[in-house]
């Protein structure tokens, strides 16, 4: 059973930062592209960044120069550093992974979430 756990949320000031972790577990063979995602209520959640397993990464317009998403490929965990941030960031940030594991019936692929971090900009 694949899992992924998130940590770092909270609450800061504008201008503040914060960085979030999430760390994959259970019969993983590999990981492929790792990506941060938000959502606020009532609307779409969106992609914030992306990395792949070569460490690549691609960001959302708005945190461009502001979030670096990073991964640590022996401890199977992605983090989002986030910097400079706005009112307008307050949302539910999720990780999600693309993973190769080992299951009874053999090799399985497949997207995980995380749980959700809240993070909430106060003006």
């Amino acid at each position: 059973q694949v899992q992924l756990v998130e940590s770092g949320g909270g609450l800061v000031q504008s201008g503040g930062s914060l960085r979030l972790s999430c760390a994959a577990s259970g019969n993983i063979f590999s990981i492929n592209d790792m990506a941060w995602y938000r959502q606020v209520p009532g609307k779409e959640r969106e992609l914030v960044a992306t990395i792949t397993s070569g460490g690549s990464t691609n960001y959302l317009d708005s945190v461009k120069g502001r979030f670096t998403i990073s991964r640590d490929n022996a401890k199977n965990t992605v983090y989002l550093q986030m910097s400079s941030l706005k009112p307008e960031d307050t949302a539910v940030y999720y990780c999600n992974a693309n993973i190769r594991s080992i299951g009874t019936m053999g090799w399985i692929l497949n997207d995980y979430w995380g749980q959700g971090t809240p993070v909430t900009v106060s003006e």
